[in-house]
């Protein structure tokens, strides 16, 4: 009788040193669930944090000026001009005309001999290759002059702001007859009308006779002025008419 109290009384101690280490064990499973589950918050919350910064160092990479970018998503789209003895730039814009082809901008001073001769004809040259244009349009005023090719080529978009004045941008044209040709600078200052001349973009941006025409760029690739007078006896002082100006005249962009 003794004996079975014995070994009953050792069962007993044996179930509840057994219950005492199962509860330790599930109390440690408990805390250690916790502290998984508190690390993957952690790391959840790390991966986001991650997530952020390289979305707003994307963000900051796209604002950086970068011209090889520019210049390579815009040279395909300016041409040189030869309209009679004089040669400029001209750069397409907007869709595919109605009908098909290209509309491009260039300076009226550029093609001005042909038109007061009563020509429309001239050639766009590009890499060797030379396409036929018509000179559709004129804004004698504002020295714009609306060209249209029947060839398909990529129109570059207008900035639908006016730009600020220490803004970076990137001029296009073939200066001196030297196709793609590309200048980097700054707006200057923007010109507001005055007596025989409308507003104007100053830059300081290098250019020279056969740079008229050309799309003054910004960083975002697009046109915000076309590029038509270097100051005489001056440097770092070239003018270019507004893009808006050129785009509410002939409604093309």
């Amino acid at each position: 009788m003794l004996t079975a109290l014995a070994l009953v009384g050792v069962l007993l101690l044996v179930a509840v040193v057994q219950t005492i280490q199962l509860n330790r064990l599930s109390d440690r499973l408990d805390r250690a669930e916790r502290q998984v589950a508190q690390g993957q918050q952690r790391d959840g919350e790390r991966l986001d944090g991650l997530t952020e910064r390289a979305t707003a160092l994307e963000k900051q990479a796209g604002t950086v000026f970068n011209p090889e970018a520019v210049a390579a998503a815009v040279l395909p789209s300016v041409f040189r001009v030869r309209a009679g003895q004089f040669t400029g730039t001209a750069f397409a814009i907007g869709k595919p005309a109605d009908g098909g082809g290209t509309n491009l901008f260039t300076n009226f001073h550029v093609v001005e001999s042909v038109w007061q001769a009563g020509g429309r004809q001239v050639d766009l040259e590009r890499t060797g290759q030379r396409f036929p244009a018509t000179i559709v349009k004129v804004d004698k005023d504002n020295d714009v002059a609306q060209l249209r090719a029947t060839g398909r080529f990529t129109g570059l978009t207008a900035a639908p702001t006016a730009v600020k004045a220490g803004q970076q941008i990137v001029v296009v044209g073939a200066p001196l007859g030297l196709e793609d040709t590309v200048t980097t600078g700054v707006v200057s200052a923007l010109r507001k009308p005055e007596k025989g001349s409308g507003p104007a973009v100053q830059f300081d941006a290098p250019i020279n006779p056969g740079n008229s025409g050309g799309p003054v760029i910004n960083g975002a690739k697009q046109v915000v002025g076309i590029a038509t007078a270097k100051a005489r006896d001056a440097e770092g002082i070239g003018l270019a008419v507004p893009i808006g100006v050129a785009c509410d005249g002939f409604k093309i962009c």
